[in-house]
């Protein structure tokens, strides 16, 4: 047996129904659902109005004296990554390069575009640096030694 369902015009009668018992009772559903939301809702549903804007509104995302006092440091990261990071704040400042695997050996990699890196450190740093670039670690150079030889190249404690 087939039914053949045809689709009428307008509305259902159900769904008329439905909307007349929403449109009836809708006090009692906004103070409930303003109940459960803690008054979220009617909150929700008024329109906001925007301050509007006089002239043109600068926001600094932080003060010029913590950028001013910046107390950098060289750190090599628990993931290879070389970096100088300012000890206030805990920010990284700059991406120096990288401690690699090559063949067993852990070999410091310098952040230039020669060495595949995507953004590369500045010319002076690179010049600074140029003789630390492929340096091995050994135990008796370690990750410290490294960061503190980076750290005297280019000036920071």
């Amino acid at each position: 047996m087939v039914e053949i369902i045809s689709k009428r015009d307008g509305p259902r009668r159900e769904d008329m129904q439905v909307k007349r018992l929403i449109e009836q009772n809708r006090a009692t559903i906004v103070r409930l659902a303003d109940q459960i939301s803690g008054g979220g809702y009617s909150a929700s549903r008024k329109p906001r109005q925007q301050p509007k804007a006089e002239g043109l509104i600068i926001h600094v995302g932080g003060s010029a004296a913590s950028v001013a006092e910046a107390s950098p440091s060289i750190r090599v990261t628990m993931n290879g990554r070389v970096i100088s990071k300012d000890q206030n704040t805990g920010r990284q400042l700059h991406h120096i390069g990288d401690v690699r695997d090559r063949n067993g050996e852990q070999i410091f990699v310098l952040a230039t575009k020669q060495n595949g890196f995507f953004s590369p450190v500045d010319e002076t740093v690179a010049e600074a640096l140029a003789e630390l670039d492929g340096a091995r670690l050994t135990a008796t150079y370690g990750e410290e030694q490294l960061a503190a030889d980076i750290g005297a190249k280019l000036g920071i404690d």
